[in-house]
């Protein structure tokens, strides 16, 4: 069959590597004029790897993007350091990535809420049956089987500052469950950077004879009479038996509007955060102690949510010596920061380097760099299975795949490749059938 993909992120790819192995004809649309979707990266002259715009890095649990990558025989260049991650407490700063780590911890003093936040958390680790949690948000869970102390100190500020005062309310708590049954302190990633992964599989999937066309937005998909579907784009008009579609539930609905009514409430129903990061480049190493991942509580004056030293976890001797540090943070896109030019935006940032590193001047910064993009976390809500949209759409031959269907998991490349094939096992099946 003749298929296209509109997307080039890492579903995207997967899902193309698996229908052109299987014989079919595909061609991958993507608006951008790289791979990688919102994993890609940037490389300066001076670096020998690439940057990744928004953070990333996997887990030692990603087992369908580390099996992808297995099968490509690619698994000798991933790499698996030992970053660390801290929590802020009382104007300090202290690691929290281990059992031991967390029993020192002094948010919590000593006693019954220790003995409270080590059931629960061993609790999450172990239970596979999360669909009694999506009934009850994080705030009713937590506080009742954890406590409010353990609640307030160690998992609303982060709840806060990842979905906002609008929406930490409403989260429910499979979500929860999700990232501490899953996620493990060993972070890895690809030798030359995410980027390097994409542009590789790219390359895998062109000598398979998928073609990909960069900087080629896809206007409209219109179902055809006769069957199949035609695909619109600003050269002209394509058909093709298939379609999968690897973009946001609010893409989708503008470029399929013959979607049924119901299908179309529900992708349109569903809500989601923008991102906005900030990358710079200094002089000198950011955090003495060599921390990786920076946790800070918005309601202790940090203007964003996360700091991350990249560099304390791929060496900055792959970067020409640069000092590379991410500020990150999700919001919704009527936030100012969405609107704030670089420099603003800078300003607004550089006194939080401080609190980081008092020794930190404004000279330090060599380069900086702004990427912002308006669908990056989806908001899971109480009974959230229900709103989840069909990977076969009502519009036969035409198919979704996001990362707003990848729920109870949260969002990134692992589960993007996961739902992306499973996605293309579907395609295949209605194909034979």
């Amino acid at each position: 069959m003749k298929i296209a993909i509109i997307g080039a992120g890492f579903g995207g790819l997967a899902a193309a590597y698996d229908l052109v192995r299987a014989g079919h004809h595909v061609t991958i649309f993507e608006s951008a004029d790289t791979v990688g979707g919102l994993a890609a990266g940037f490389k300066e002259p001076h670096w020998n790897w690439s940057l990744e715009r928004y953070y990333h890095h996997w887990f030692a649990t990603d087992r369908n993007v580390l099996g992808l990558i297995e099968e490509l025989g690619l698994q000798g260049k991933v790499r698996f350091p030992r970053p660390y991650t801290v929590l802020y407490y009382k104007g300090k700063f202290y690691p929290f990535d281990s059992y031991l780590h967390a029993l020192l911890y002094p948010g919590l003093g000593w006693g019954i809420h220790k003995v409270r936040f080590g059931l629960v958390g061993l609790f999450l680790r172990l239970t596979t049956n999360w669909r009694p949690l999506e009934k009850f948000t994080i705030d009713q869970w937590m506080r009742k089987w954890a406590g409010s102390k353990v609640y307030e100190e160690m998992w609303e500020p982060m709840v806060i500052g990842k979905f906002g005062e609008r929406y930490a309310s409403q989260v429910n708590m499979a979500w929860m469950w999700a990232r501490l049954h899953a996620r493990t302190t060993r972070l890895g990633t690809f030798e030359g950077g995410f980027q390097a992964f994409a542009d590789t599989l790219a390359e895998r999937l062109h000598i398979l004879g998928v073609e990909l066309r960069l900087s080629s937005a896809v206007k409209a998909i219109l179902p055809q009479p006769e069957g199949g579907l035609e695909i619109v784009l600003e050269a002209g008009r394509e058909n093709f038996a298939q379609c999968l579609v690897t973009t946001s539930p609010g893409l989708l609905a503008k470029l399929a509007p013959a979607l049924s009514p119901s299908y179309l409430k529900g992708l349109l129903e569903l809500k989601s955060l923008g991102a906005v990061v900030m990358a710079l480049a200094l002089k000198h190493k950011l955090s003495p102690q060599g921390y990786y991942w920076y946790n800070l509580p918005k309601q202790a004056g940090f203007p964003f949510l996360a700091l991350v030293e990249h560099t304390n976890f791929v060496p900055p001797e792959n970067y020409g010596g640069d000092h590379l540090v991410y500020c990150g943070d999700y919001l919704e896109t009527d936030h100012e920061y969405f609107r704030l030019s670089q420099d603003e935006l800078l300003q607004r940032f550089l006194p939080a380097f401080g609190r980081i590193n008092p020794a930190f001047r404004p000279d330090w910064v060599k380069n900086v760099w702004v990427f912002r993009t308006p669908y990056a976390q989806p908001i899971p809500v109480v009974n959230h299975s229900s709103n989840i949209p069909e990977i076969r759409t009502p519009i036969a031959g035409l198919y979704f795949a996001s990362m707003s269907q990848v729920y109870p998991w949260d969002r990134g490349t692992n589960f993007a490749v996961e739902i992306a094939r499973r996605a293309a096992r579907l395609m295949m099946d209605d194909c034979a059938g």
